[in-house]
């Protein structure tokens, strides 16, 4: 059978500091810059997630996007839309929420939620010109 990719985009916005709270302000500067300022920065995130797999015989559908789209809102648009990731979320308590890190953290919620048989990909823009994917493949 031919396997098929379908995706959805979606979008949530949210802040975060870029910090490691083992190094000193300077530190966090040099590596970091303006992403590391203490008051913190926002974003407009694009969510893209990709999901292939055989169509169903029956409906056609590799996965509902409706039944997607429903599991994109729950999982991940209620848990960081207008949030501040550093303070706000239990995933980057301890986690610097850089974009690969929020794209692996993506991925984790997602994925019990999509059948095995189907292979998962994110891919987040943190702007415009700036995205990254998870897994590689």
């Amino acid at each position: 059978m031919n396997k098929v990719a379908v995706f959805r985009k979606e979008q949530f916005n949210a802040a975060h500091r870029l910090y490691n709270p083992a190094w000193d302000d300077a530190t966090n500067e040099k590596v970091f810059g303006k992403c590391a300022l203490p008051h913190y920065h926002g974003h407009n995130y694009e969510l893209v997630v990709k999901v292939v797999g055989v169509p169903d015989a029956t409906t056609g559908y590799v996965i509902d996007l409706k039944i997607l789209s429903d599991i994109i809102q729950r999982e991940i648009h209620e848990r960081f839309d207008h949030r501040n990731l550093n303070l706000d979320t239990v995933e980057f308590k301890n986690l610097n929420p850089t974009a690969e890190n929020i794209a692996v953290v993506i991925y984790n919620l997602l994925r019990p939620h999509i059948d095995s048989d189907k292979d998962l990909q994110i891919r987040l823009y943190e702007t415009p010109r700036n995205f990254v994917e998870y897994p590689v493949t």
